[in-house]
């Protein structure tokens, strides 16, 4: 009797995550890729044996960190657009409900945790070292979390009217 071929445990968040890093790694000078980019490495990757139908969703929702979670808190993709996706770096603004969320994937298979160092030691160290030197930019997210749900305008109007 023939073995059995086990396929990876693996959530489909970390597939996600492998694919987009993949994708920066093999594509250095790319800032994001689109959704269906991210999709169609995953599935070209074939980590599960088969693309799963969570992978879309989690590429374009369960796993960016800058949009209200739904349901679940995962910061391990940063939207820079309508449909086009890069990773989660370190002091990226993300939804106050997705504090805590997961960054990184805690279980890979063997033949990815590579990546991990990749990611921690190239492409996270991308956005340090650019505000690393500039007091000003280091600043950047600072209290984001005093304006969440105040309308710009009426906090303007709200200030300035006791202005004469």
């Amino acid at each position: 009797m023939a073995a059995v071929r086990e396929r990876p445990t693996i959530k489909v968040a970390d597939e996600v995550w492998i694919a987009t890093a993949l994708l920066h790694k093999e594509n250095p000078k790319r800032e994001d890729f689109t959704v269906a980019e991210i999709v169609e490495r995953a599935r070209s990757e074939n980590i599960s044996g088969e693309l799963r139908s969570g992978v879309q969703v989690h590429a374009y929702l369960h796993c960016v960190a800058n949009r209200p979670p739904n349901p679940g808190r995962y910061r391990i993709l940063y939207a820079t657009g309508k449909n086009t996706r890069r990773l989660f770096r370190e002091g990226d603004d993300y939804d106050p409900h997705r504090r805590g969320g997961k960054i990184i994937p805690e279980n890979l298979p063997a033949k990815y945790r590579p990546l991990l160092d990749w990611y921690r030691e190239k492409y996270a160290r991308q956005a340090k070292m650019a505000t690393h030197g500039d007091p000003i930019l280091g600043l950047r997210g600072l209290g984001k979390e005093i304006w969440v749900g105040e309308d710009p305008d009426e906090y303007v109007n709200r200030v300035r009217g006791g202005w004469e």
